[in-house]
Formats: structure tokens, sequence, C-alpha cells
């Protein structure tokens, strides 16, 4: 973690599915006074359906001046990488993170929360039989990230890494990006 503000403009939030990622970027967003694009409902049309002009919104977003998102999707996470000055990699221990996915699509299914362009979360018994099911892909993608992220730092060294293993970290992130922000762009307070 840093020891004095910090300053970034396009910045990454990385880690596995459920672990917190876009309530991280949101909150990032606002201490640093930039603007937060939910890249899944960029990624999504009604139906579940891939926005077929998916690669072209991320080379657009990539292209602007200050932007925060999530790092996922296989055509977004390079382009993306490649214009990013930091990457915040959300490290939670497994269990943390199964619990958080798991909480997360109770609430999602239950209150029949609209996620993105009309979709929500599909019956709950489908984790029993779809293998991409939330749930079931968070667990089995978990240990990708540590790769993930030393081959982003390799090909982009000007990419500053902050790495994130509790709230303690990501609340003392939050506080770097509020004292490093242009006075007068922050639009709150960020709390996590």
């Amino acid at each position: 973690m840093p020891a004095a503000p910090l300053r970034a403009r396009r910045v990454l939030v990385a880690g596995p599915s459920g672990v917190g990622k876009t309530t991280l970027a949101a909150a990032v967003a606002r201490a640093a006074g930039i603007p937060h694009t939910e890249i899944d409902a960029v990624h999504w049309h009604a139906g579940w359906t891939p926005n077929p002009d998916f690669a072209a919104h991320v080379q657009a977003l990539a292209d602007s001046d200050a932007w925060v998102t999530e790092w996922q999707y296989d055509v977004a996470r390079p382009v993306l990488a490649a214009r990013a000055d930091l990457l915040v990699w959300l490290d939670l221990p497994r269990r943390v993170v199964l619990a958080r996915v798991v909480r997360r699509t109770l609430r999602r299914r239950l209150r029949r929360l609209e996620l993105w362009n009309g979709n929500v979360e599909p019956a709950l018994a489908t984790i029993l039989t779809d293998p991409e099911h939330i749930v079931r892909w968070a667990m089995r993608t978990y240990g990708i990230y540590p790769g993930r992220v030393r081959e982003a730092l390799a090909e982009h060294p000007g990419v500053r890494l902050v790495r994130i293993r509790n709230g303690r970290d990501a609340r003392r992130l939050l506080a770097l990006l509020e004292a490093g922000a242009d006075p007068g762009t922050r639009s709150g307070s960020s709390s996590l």
C-alpha cells in the first residue's frame, strides 16, 4: 500500500466473481473523483445476450482520460490493462469470496433484483445444473488471478499495483485516493 496520497486516472479492479469488484470500483471512483463504468452493464444486453459491440465500447472506455472499471472479460482485459495506471487486486481468502458470492446471489435472486438491462439471477436450482453458475464459476476461477496480475504487470510495467487483502486495506486505499484527488472532483465521501 502506498504511504502517500495516490493519484490515479485509469483504474482497474481485479478479483474473482463475487469478491466485491463493483462495490470497490464505485468507491474508488467516488474517492478519486473519476467516473465508474460497470463493465457487466456494457457486456450484457437483455436476456443475457452479449453485446456485439462490446469490444468497441471497451476500446472507447480505454481511450478516455479517466475511468474506473472491473478487470474482466478476455477481450477487455488486455485493452484496459494497456491504458491503466493503477490495478487494484482484491485478493481475499477463498472462504470470504465464497461467502460473499453466495450471499449476493441469494439476495439478488430472492429479491428479483435487476442486474443489467432487465437481467436477473437465474433460479437457485441452476447452481446444481449449470457449470457456469456464478457461484461455481467464482470457485473454479478463484486461483487464476495471481497469474493474471503478474502477467499484466510484466507486460505493463508502468501500472501500479495495490493488493487488497481485507477491509482495512480497502479503506486505506480509498483514503489515499481521496487525498490525491483534484479538489472539487470528488462526489461525496467514500465509505466501504
